[in-house]
């Protein structure tokens, strides 16, 4: 008998993408929880709750907004809870690989200045953005490819 992940409790065994998975949920989490913290963040007392006016950086580099950390949290949690199975790892990878894709578009053709900057992001964003993204979907491929022999 041969146990394929995603299929009963092999589903739940320890597995390279679900060790990725949760990684990048509670780096996702400890982002979020970072950007509250003033010296960590700095000029903390010019946060907003979202746009780009908000001149809080996190670690002095990306720009951060109550929003942003807020959405890195529910980033994190999200990862956390997926990666209780192979193939929910392997979807908060893909999916979320994609998201991060789309917000490097979205940083390079929505202007900085702009309104419609409401995350905020930058310069320093976007190129974070573009890694992640590659990143994520590059381990959800990557950790849940079957060997050669597998394939049918």
């Amino acid at each position: 008998m041969v146990n394929r992940p995603g299929r009963g409790a092999s589903a739940t065994a320890p597995s390279p993408v679900r060790r990725a998975a949760q990684a990048a949920g509670v780096l996702f989490l400890l982002v979020g929880v970072l950007g509250f913290i003033p010296g960590i963040t700095t000029n903390f007392d010019q946060m907003m709750f979202a746009g780009h006016e908000s001149k809080a950086k996190l670690l002095g580099l990306f720009q951060v907004s109550i929003l942003h950390n807020l959405v890195h949290l529910a980033f994190g949690v999200a990862g956390l809870a997926l990666a209780r199975t192979v193939s929910g790892a392997r979807t908060y990878l893909l999916a979320g690989g994609a998201i991060y894709l789309v917000l490097w578009l979205y940083g390079l053709v929505v202007g900085h200045e702009s309104g419609a900057n409401f995350v905020p992001l930058n310069n320093a964003d976007d190129w974070l953005h573009l890694f992640l993204g590659l990143g994520m979907i590059g381990l959800g491929v990557a950790l849940t490819r079957r060997p050669a022999g597998a394939r049918r």
